[in-house]
C-alpha cells in the first residue's frame, strides 16, 4: 500500500502546514488521502506511528538532496557548496527538515523520541519509521561521510582522508549556522568558498 502511504504522509504534512500537530486528527488525515481511519491506522499504527513516519520521511528527503548536491558538478568545492546550499534551503522550506537539523521542536511540530520504539508493524517502511531517528549530531556525521565518500579519490592517504573530512565538516557546520542565523548578501555560497579557500579539498 505504497500509495496510500505516501498519500497520507502528504495528508499529514499539509495538516500540519494549517495547524499544530496536537490539533492535526487521524480522521481529517484520512478523509484528505481519500482512505478509510481504519488504512490509517493499518499503516501507522498511531498518531505517534505517523509522526515517526513523516519525520522518517522529510530526513530521508533531505538526505537525498543532499546526494543529488553532491554530484552536481565536477569541482569539488562546488559540490560542497552546493550541499550547504541545499541545507539551507532544505531548512527554510521544511520545518521538520529544520527541527531535525537543529534540534529545536516547537509546540507546533510532532516531536518523535530519537531512540527506537517497539514495532509490531507489519509494515517494512513503519519497521525503519520505527527505528532510531537522526539527532543533529547524526546528520553531521551523515553528511560528512557521504560527502567524503563521493570526494576521496581512489588512493587516497589516511592523511588527506582526515583533512578532506575536516573540510567537509566545517562545511555542514557552517551551513548548520546559517540555518540558525541565515547570512547576508552573497549567501551561503560566498562563505563556503571564503571557508574552503585554504582547505584541501
Amino acid at each position: 500500500m505504497p500509495a496510500a502511504r505516501e498519500s497520507l504522509l502528504d495528508a499529514a504534512y499539509t495538516a500540519l502546514a494549517r495547524r499544530p500537530w496536537s490539533a492535526v486528527r487521524m480522521v481529517d488525515v484520512a478523509a484528505a488521502a481519500g482512505v478509510s481511519r481504519q488504512t490509517l491506522y493499518n499503516e501507522f499504527g498511531s498518531k505517534e506511528g505517523l509522526a515517526r513516519a513523516l519525520v522518517r520521511r522529510e530526513a530521508d528527503g533531505y538526505l537525498a538532496g543532499v546526494d543529488r548536491a553532491l554530484t552536481g558538478y565536477s569541482d569539488p568545492r562546488e559540490r560542497l557548496t552546493a550541499t550547504a546550499e541545499w541545507t539551507t534551503s532544505a531548512a527554510r522550506e521544511n520545518v521538520l527538515v529544520r527541527a531535525m537539523l537543529t534540534g529545536c521542536w516547537s509546540e507546533r511540530l510532532p516531536s518523535p523520541t530519537l531512540s527506537a520504539v517497539p514495532s509490531s508493524s507489519a509494515v517494512p517502511a513503519q519497521r525503519r519509521a520505527d527505528g532510531p531517528l537522526p539527532s543533529p549530531g547524526d546528520f553531521v556525521s551523515i553528511v560528512r561521510d557521504r560527502a567524503v565518500a563521493v570526494l576521496a579519490g581512489p588512493g587516497v592517504s589516511r592523511s588527506d582522508a582526515a583533512d578532506l573530512a575536516r573540510s567537509c565538516e566545517l562545511v555542514v557546520r557552517l551551513a548548520l549556522s546559517c540555518v540558525a542565523a541565515p547570512p547576508g548578501e552573497g549567501g551561503i555560497a560566498d562563505l563556503v568558498r571564503g571557508a574552503l579557500h585554504r582547505q584541501s579539498v
